[in-house]
C-alpha cells in the first residue's frame, strides 16, 4: 500500500506541474481585467493651457532655451558648501551692518540695533541655468539664473525707549537672471581681477517681515509697495548698465602694466673718455634701457678710437611707470675679441623729466651705481651729453596736457607753425599688435605646431611655437613706436608651422591676413577675428591699439 501511494504521488506531481501551468497561461491570455483603463496620454497644453502657463515659470531655463546649460554639479557642490557658506556670509553681513546700525543709535529714540538671530537658512539657492558668451575681451562673461526659496532664521532687536522690539524676516524668496563677468583675465591666481555683477531684470522679492509677532505685510497695500520699492532700488543700483564690482586682486597684484608715455632719447656726445686700447684709444657705444624692462637694450653706433666722440642719434623707449623708472645708460669700449669694457654708467629718473618738455643733461661717469664704492673710486670717467624729453599718451595725459593741446589747436586755427614740442605731442604714438589666438588651422600631418609673424614696416616679429593643435592659444603683444601715424598702412600676420623630424620643407604656412591700420588711427582699437586667406577654415584673433602722445 506504501509503494502505491508513492507512485501515484509522483505521477501527480510529475502530470499536474505541466496541467497547471498550461491552464494558467491561457486563464492569464485570455481573461480581461476587472480593473477600469487609466487614460490616454495626452499632452499638457491640450487639456488645460492655464495649468501649463502656470508651471512655465518653475521649468528651468535649460529646458526652454537651449543657449542655457544645466549646472547639476554646481548645485550639489553649493549644497554641501551651504552650512559653511551660511556662516561666512553671516559674518560679512554682521561686520557690515555694524557701522549701519551705529549711525542710527540716537536718533529716533533708539538706544540700540543688534541681531538676535541671523542665519540663511538650510535651503541653499538653485542655478536654474547658465548661458555663457563668447567675447573678445579678456573677459569671462556667464549669465546665470538664480532662485532662492530660503528658511531664514533673521531676528533684529531694536531698542527704543528702553522697549525691545523684534523684528523678523521669514518665507524669504529671490528670484533673478544675473551677468557675471570675471575681468581682466591675469596670469595671476585666481587668473581675474575684479567680479563685475548686473542684474538683467527686475528681480523678484517676497518675504513676511513679523514685529511683535505680528505679520505687518499683511497690511493691505503694504505688501505690494514694499514689493515694488525694493525692485526699483535695487534695479537702479544694479540693472544693468549699473553695476557692482567686487574687488578679487589687489591693485598692485592685478595691474597688468600697459606703456603710458615715449622716452625719446637723444645721445650727443661723449667727453674725456677713459683711454682701455694699447694705442691709448678706446672704441665707445653707448647701451640705454629702461628698469623694469624686458625688452633688448638700444645701442648706439661705434665710435672707432674716439676719445671724444659724437654720435646725435635719436631713440625712443617705452615707458610704462614714469614714477618709479629709471633710464641705464652704460658706455663701453667695442673689443673685436673677448667681453667689452665698460668705461663708466649713468642713471636718470623718469621722475625728473617734466611731460613734453626737452631737458639737457651733461653726466659724469660714475663706475657702478653703487654709492659706497663710487666713492671710493676717485678716477674720471669722462662725461656724457644727452636731452630726453618724455611724452605720455593721450589717454595718461589729458589732464596734465590739456593747455598745451589747447595752445597747440589755437596755434594750427592762426595758421602759425607748431613747435617742435608740439610736433612731439601730435605724431608720436605706440602701435600695439596682441595676437591672440587661431582655429582650425590646417597643414599638412607633419606640421602641426603653429606659431604667428607680425610683418610692419620692415620689421619681423614671431609669436612662440605651440606644438601639435590646432587651435593655439598665444596672448603675446608686440609694440611698435612711430613718429606718426600709420595711415594708408598695414600689418600682415601670418601663421606659419614648424616640421620636427627631416623634412624638405620644414616650414609650411598656414594662412595669412593683412589688415588695414585707418580703422585703428581712426577708433584707436580694433579687435576682431579674422579669416585667413589660403586656409580653409583658419580664422586668427587679433586686436591693435594706436595710443597717440
Amino acid at each position: 500500500m506504501g509503494i502505491l501511494t508513492s507512485v501515484l504521488g509522483i505521477l501527480g506531481f510529475v502530470i499536474g506541474i505541466p496541467i497547471g501551468l498550461i491552464t494558467g497561461f491561457f486563464v492569464l491570455i485570455y481573461s480581461k481585467p476587472t480593473h477600469q483603463e487609466y487614460p490616454p496620454a495626452r499632452p499638457l497644453v491640450e487639456t488645460s493651457i492655464s495649468v501649463l502657463l502656470d508651471l512655465l515659470p518653475d521649468i528651468p531655463l535649460w529646458i526652454k532655451n537651449p543657449d542655457y546649460e544645466r549646472v547639476d554639479w554646481f548645485n550639489r557642490f553649493l549644497s554641501y558648501m551651504w552650512p559653511h557658506l551660511d556662516k561666512a556670509i553671516c559674518g560679512i553681513i554682521r561686520s557690515s551692518a555694524q557701522p549701519i546700525f551705529a549711525d542710527y543709535v540716537g536718533t529716533f529714540c533708539i538706544e540700540s540695533i543688534e541681531f538676535e538671530k541671523l542665519s540663511l537658512g538650510s535651503l541653499p539657492p538653485t542655478i536654474h541655468g547658465v548661458k555663457f558668451y563668447d567675447t573678445n575681451e579678456k573677459e569671462l562673461l556667464v549669465e546665470p539664473s538664480i532662485k532662492w526659496a530660503g528658511n531664514p532664521n533673521i531676528v533684529l532687536v531694536l531698542k527704543v525707549m528702553s522697549l525691545r522690539i523684534r523684528v523678523q524676516l521669514v518665507d524669504l524668496q529671490f528670484f533673478a537672471t544675473m551677468r557675471v563677468a570675471l575681468k581682466p583675465l591675469l596670469p595671476t591666481f585666481p587668473c581675474f581681477g575684479t567680479v563685475v555683477v548686473s542684474l538683467m531684470e527686475k528681480p523678484h522679492v517676497d518675504f513676511g517681515l513679523k514685529v511683535l509677532g505680528g505679520d505687518v505685510m499683511s497690511i493691505p497695500g503694504l505688501y505690494r509697495y514694499v514689493q515694488e520699492t525694493i525692485k526699483r532700488q535695487v534695479s537702479s543700483m544694479y540693472h544693468w548698465p549699473q553695476v557692482l564690482e567686487i574687488p578679487i586682486l589687489d591693485a598692485s597684484t592685478a595691474a597688468v602694466k600697459k606703456p603710458v608715455g615715449l622716452l625719446h632719447v637723444n645721445i650727443i656726445r661723449a667727453h674725456n673718455l677713459l683711454k682701455k686700447d694699447l694705442l691709448g684709444t678706446s672704441d665707445p657705444y653707448v647701451k640705454l634701457s629702461l628698469t623694469g624692462e624686458k625688452l633688448p637694450a638700444k645701442k648706439t653706433t661705434i665710435k672707432k678710437r674716439n676719445l671724444n666722440p659724437e654720435w646725435n642719434e635719436h631713440f625712443k623707449l617705452i615707458v610704462k611707470d614714469p614714477k618709479s623708472q629709471v633710464l641705464q645708460l652704460e658706455v663701453f669700449d667695442w673689443d673685436k675679441v673677448g667681453g667689452h669694457d665698460r668705461l663708466g654708467m649713468q642713471m636718470i629718473p623718469l621722475q625728473e623729466i617734466s611731460p613734453g618738455e626737452k631737458k639737457v643733461f651733461n653726466l659724469d661717469l660714475i663706475k657702478n651705481s653703487n654709492v659706497v664704492m663710487d666713492s671710493v673710486d676717485k678716477k674720471k670717467r669722462g662725461r656724457l651729453e644727452l636731452d630726453l624729453r618724455y611724452v605720455p599718451f593721450r589717454e595718461e595725459s589729458l589732464k596734465s596736457r590739456h593747455g598745451k593741446q589747447d595752445e597747440y589747436q589755437r596755434k594750427v586755427s592762426r595758421n602759425e607753425k607748431p613747435s617742435e614740442d608740439d610736433d612731439f605731442l601730435s605724431h608720436a604714438g605706440l602701435l600695439s599688435v596682441a595676437i591672440q589666438s587661431a582655429k582650425d588651422v590646417e597643414g599638412k600631418k607633419s606640421h602641426s605646431n603653429p606659431y604667428a609673424v607680425v610683418l610692419f614696416r620692415g620689421e619681423k616679429k614671431k609669436t612662440k611655437m605651440l606644438r601639435k593643435t590646432r587651435d593655439p592659444r598665444w596672448n603675446e603683444e608686440f609694440e611698435f613706436t612711430l613718429e606718426e601715424p600709420p595711415v594708408k598702412e598695414s600689418v600682415r600676420v601670418e601663421v606659419m608651422s614648424k616640421g620636427t623630424g627631416f623634412h624638405f620643407r620644414s616650414k609650411e604656412e598656414l594662412g595669412h591676413v593683412d589688415i588695414n591700420l585707418d580703422d585703428v588711427v581712426v577708433n584707436g582699437r580694433i579687435n576682431q577675428k579674422y579669416h585667413l586667406i589660403n586656409s580653409r577654415n583658419g580664422i586668427i584673433h587679433i586686436e591693435i591699439r594706436w595710443t597717440t602722445s
